[in-house]
Formats: structure tokens, C-alpha cells, sequence
């Protein structure tokens, strides 16, 4: 427990001075560190074509964006296809089959880092350093790009002081290419040399070859894979990106070695989307927003963290033997239910311990987080989310006081609320429906549990592409033709419509007429509006899939009791 309050805490004290600096980056205003940080980007605007200073309407913003994914989309397809014959492949990886680079592409590219494959024994060093940390370092930035695109147009964009322009919601170009650069990249060099100097690996040469003491397992030789694993740990961590370098990820000793690295790594689930929320404040110019962000985030993070704990240390069948198992010892139950809790609220997705073995319900907890998706969620794509949930509420709260919903002074009227309830839907649509797909085509699926349990594999598999967290009930089989296409299918829609719909409703009411507030204006900076805003979470996000949440992690509960 004392893990979850020293997780938290320096988060917050850390974060505040980190969200401001984040809004001064992000509002692209001169800054002391111009000329230091000027050699760098601009090199990279000449080559692009693109000149950081101009505007863009939202449509252009959102082409920008894709265009950017479907051409990194290319190369990243190409080069997993083609790794087994490029150079830094000291240890002879084969090229990867079609199917798996692309659900490997995808995962990587949507900031899901969900892995059908084991990284250690399927992927080369220049596949681990450029596809995957790479887009590790640019998809979190993109989604930070289009969450202060959404944060510009929802308060009227940026002013250019012509009367007629369309409503200019920055430059994706350089709201991408700023904060990697000035923030992001520094601070995980940082968390990098940290890890390195607890003995988490950072070389490129070949892992050496070891001989196993006991004799009975087989093998004559044992081969020590290492690699550049403390960039790629540090990266995967503060990107709210997830994965590893190793199959099972920071429950390695290599990659997470002792109590100090898993305290390190624990912080940086969170530390950028709590840096983000304060961000809010001065970026907005709305401290009393950011106040409301923040406290909603922290008291649904405190229940659900506590929760997973408490759930944890309490199983329904009292025996330490079955608690420990899929657990690290070095570790134990605490750090594993804490960690499991902060992977799942933050979009996350790496682990210190596996999923599949925590007790039913506290991986009810975990899905449930990422049902929310909101609690802190992935860089930029969290308070996305959470900006969705907001207007659900304002809109919801406008009907029960019979007033006309308003935000901030502008009308939600008809059009938003149907782009918003195209993200209601989709939701539950997509994974109830390839959920119900799975489980009635065993012998096409392959699944490998046919119990309760199995229900709770498939629908966690489903729900963590869909949060783009990419964690998993690892006793799935899931390096399948099925499972690598309709997963890759579930990321896909995800990841684009969550953040690109959202825009789309900033800029809309970004344009409208800004009504004066007044005593019959909806106040949302107030902690009965939080409240409200949490009762909405809970009944669109939890009470829809109460369903198959009883026939999964309910039922298997149920079912140990019982015996």
C-alpha cells in the first residue's frame, strides 16, 4: 500500500512543474531553449516541406495526422517483413510472417504496444530500436499533438486576427515534433541512464551463451539475450506505450532488476498524464479546469489502485501458494497488484507480474480501468477520453435541470451529441461483437479455455487492443491468423476514431457564438459536477458489459468460493 502513495505522490510533485513546462511547449511561444533545441527541428521542417508557424483548420490537421501513420505504417510493414537480412541482427532473428508484423505495426503504431510475439527471440536490434521505440517516441507525441489541437478549438482555437479565417487548431508538425523533442526524448535519456545504472542492459553486442546447472532441463547451452533494453524500457514506460524488450516484459529481472527500478517504472506509467492534466491549467488559461481533470483522475485512480490491492491480498481462495502464483517473488503481491492497477488506468499495458494469474477480480479491475480508459489514460489519448466523458455530461446534466447544454459558454447541440454517441457505441459494438465472434468459433480461434476464465481472456484481449493498453491474459494463444487480424482490426478503431472525433467536436464548438456566463450557466469546475461526471463513467463504461463481466471475472470468483 505504501507503493500506491509513493507512486502517486511523486507523480504529482513531479508533474507540475513538468505540465507547465509541457504547456509553454505546446503553445509554441519563444523559449530560453530556442536555440539549443533550433538545430534540431529545423533540419527536420525543411525536410518535411512544412513551416511550424502555420496554422491549420482541423481537416488539414487530421490529414496531417493520418498521412503521418499511414506512411510510417509502410516502412515499419516493410522492415519486420525484411529484418532477418538487415544489419544489427547479432543473433540471426528470422523475418516475421505477414500477418504479425502487420498486428505488430499496428499495435506499435496506434500507442498500443499490445505483442503477439516474444521480443527477445522475434524481433533484431534495428527492429526493437527503430520500429519499435521509434514509433514508441512519436505515437505518444502525436496523441498529445491532437489533445491540444482538441484543448485549442474547444476554447475558440488560436487568434490570428483575421475575421474570416477557419478556426486554426495549431500545427500538427510541430506539436509533434516540439514536445519529442524538448520533453519527451530528454526525460526518458534520463530514466535510461537510471535503469542502466541498476543493471538493466544497454549494449548491442550478442547476449553470452550460458550452461544450465541442472542437467535435466534438456538444453547443453542457454543463450542470454540482451540488447539495448534500458532506452527501450525507459521509452515504453513514459510513453504509456507498454510491451518490452523481453517477452514477459518488467516481471524479467533484466529488465526490471530490483525494488528501486520497479519504484522508477511504476512512476512512469503515470508521470506524463498527470503532467498533461496540470498542463490544462495554464495552457487553457482555466486553472479551476485543470483543478477538476486532475481531481476526478486522481479519486477514480485511488479507488481503482486500492481496489486492486486490497482484491489482490484478499483472494477467494485463501492459500499463498496460488496468491504468488505468475507473480516474482523479489516483487510480491503488493508491487504486482499496484503495478497491474497503474498499466491499466494509464493505457499502459506492461507488466511485472502476468494478468492471467491475478484473482478474478482483480482483474475485473483491470478491465474495468480499461473500459474507462480515462482514469489517466495514454499520453494525450487519455484526456481525450476524458473530454468525451465531459460532454456526455454536460449534455446529460443540461437535460436533468432542463437547460440547454453548454460548455464554457458554447451550445452542444444536436450535431455533437451524435459524434458523440457514435463513440458511445462503438465501443461496446466492437468489443461485445468480436468478443461474441471468438468465443462461438472455438475451432477457428483457438481458444484455450473454455470455462469462465476463457470468456475473460477473450474479452480482455479485445478490450486492451480497443483502450490501445496491449496487455493480456497471457494464456491466451494469441500469435494467431486470427488474433493478429482482428486484433489489428480492434486497434485500428480504437485508436483514430477516439482521437480525431473528439477534434472534430472542439472545432464545432470552437466556432459557435461564446454566450455569457451567468447564474443559469452550467458550472462544470465544481466538485458536484465531478461527482456527476464519475456517475456518468461508471453507468456508460461499466454498467453496458455488466453482462459479460458476470459470466467472466464474476463467475470465475464465484465458481472458487464454491470449491
Amino acid at each position: 500500500m505504501l507503493d500506491l502513495f509513493l507512486v502517486l505522490a511523486l507523480a504529482l510533485v513531479l508533474g507540475w512543474p513538468l505540465g507547465h513546462y509541457l504547456s509553454a511547449v505546446m503553445k509554441g511561444a519563444p523559449m530560453r531553449g530556442d536555440r539549443c533545441f533550433g538545430w534540431i527541428e529545423g533540419p527536420v521542417y525543411r525536410l518535411l516541406g512544412v513551416d511550424p508557424a502555420q496554422g491549420m483548420p482541423w481537416q488539414t490537421y487530421a490529414k496531417a495526422f493520418l498521412f503521418s501513420n499511414l506512411m510510417l505504417a509502410g516502412v515499419v510493414w516493410i522492415q519486420l517483413m525484411c529484418q532477418g537480412w538487415l544489419p544489427l541482427n547479432p543473433d540471426g532473428v528470422p523475418n516475421m510472417r505477414w500477418d504479425l508484423a502487420l498486428h505488430t505495426m499496428v499495435s506499435f503504431l496506434t500507442n498500443t504496444n499490445q505483442q503477439h510475439y516474444s521480443g527477445q527471440a522475434q524481433l533484431s536490434y534495428l527492429s526493437q530500436m527503430t520500429c519499435i521505440v521509434g514509433l514508441q517516441v512519436i505515437t505518444p507525441m502525436m496523441g498529445l499533438a491532437l489533445v491540444a489541437a482538441t484543448l485549442r478549438g474547444l476554447f475558440g482555437g488560436r487568434k490570428t486576427g483575421q475575421a474570416d479565417a477557419a478556426l486554426d487548431v495549431g500545427n500538427y508538425w510541430a506539436d509533434v515534433l516540439r514536445p519529442a523533442v524538448r520533453v519527451f526524448i530528454p526525460v526518458a535519456m534520463l530514466f535510461a541512464v537510471l535503469l542502466t545504472t541498476q543493471g538493466v542492459p544497454s549494449t548491442l553486442s550478442a547476449g553470452p551463451v550460458a550452461h544450465p546447472v541442472d542437467a535435466s532441463a534438456g538444453m547443453a547451452t542457454q543463450k542470454i539475450p540482451l540488447g539495448p533494453v534500458a532506452a527501450m524500457v525507459s521509452v515504453k514506460q513514459l510513453g504509456t506505450n507498454g510491451g518490452g524488450w523481453y517477452g514477459p516484459n518488467s516481471s524479467v529481472a533484466l529488465e526490471n532488476p530490483s525494488p528501486l527500478t520497479n519504484l522508477l517504472q511504476c512512476l512512469a506509467l503515470i508521470l506524463f498524464p498527470v503532467a498533461i492534466a496540470f498542463m490544462i491549467g495554464p495552457f487553457t488559461g482555466r486553472k479551476k479546469f485543470s483543478a477538476l481533470v486532475l481531481g476526478t483522475m486522481l479519486l477514480m485512480s485511488l479507488l481503482s489502485a486500492t481496489a486492486a490491492w486490497w482484491l489482490e491480498s484478499h483472494p477467494a481462495v485463501a492459500s499463498s501458494q496460488v496468491v504468488m502464483e505468475g507473480k516474482e517473488v523479489r516483487l510480491g503481491v503488493d508491487a504486482s497488484a499496484v503495478w497491474s492497477a497503474f498499466t491499466t488506468q494509464s493505457s499502459n499495458g506492461s507488466v511485472n507480474a502476468m494478468h492471467d494469474l491475478l484473482t478474478p477480480l482483480t482483474g475485473l479491475v483491470a478491465m474495468s480501468n480499461m473500459l474507462i480508459n480515462a482514469i489517466w489514460g495514454g499520453v494525450g489519448c487519455g484526456l481525450q477520453q476524458f473530454l468525451v466523458y465531459l460532454l456526455l455530461s454536460v449534455f446529460l446534466a443540461g437535460l436533468m435541470t432542463g437547460r440547454t447544454p453548454e460548455l464554457f459558454g458554447r451550445k452542444v447541440e444536436a450535431g455533437e451529441v451524435k459524434l458523440l454517441a457514435v463513440l458511445v457505441l462503438l465501443q461496446p459494438l466492437v468489443l461485445l461483437g468480436m468478443t461474441a465472434l471468438t468465443l462461438s468459433l472455438p475451432s477457428l480461434t483457438g481458444n484455450s479455455n473454455p470455462g469462465f476464465h476463457g470468456i475473460s481472456q477473450v474479452f480482455y484481449e479485445f478490450t486492451s487492443a480497443f483502450a490501445n493498453n496491449g496487455s493480456g491474459f497471457e494464456g491466451l494463444g494469441d500469435a494467431s491468423y486470427w488474433w493478429n487480424l482482428s486484433c489489428s482490426l480492434v486497434l485500428f478503431l480504437g485508436r483514430y476514431p477516439a482521437l480525431i472525433l473528439p477534434l472534430i467536436i472542439a472545432a464545432r464548438l470552437g466556432s459557435k457564438r461564446v454566450a455569457p456566463e451567468g447564474g443559469g450557466s452550467l458550472q462544470v469546475e465544481t466538485p458536484t459536477f465531478a461527482l456527476t461526471l464519475i456517475a456518468v463513467v461508471v453507468i456508460l463504461t461499466l454498467l453496458q458489459f455488466m453482462p459479460v463481466l458476470v459470466l467472466g471475472p464474476i463467475a470465475e470468483h464465484l465458481s472458487l468460493m464454491a470449491h
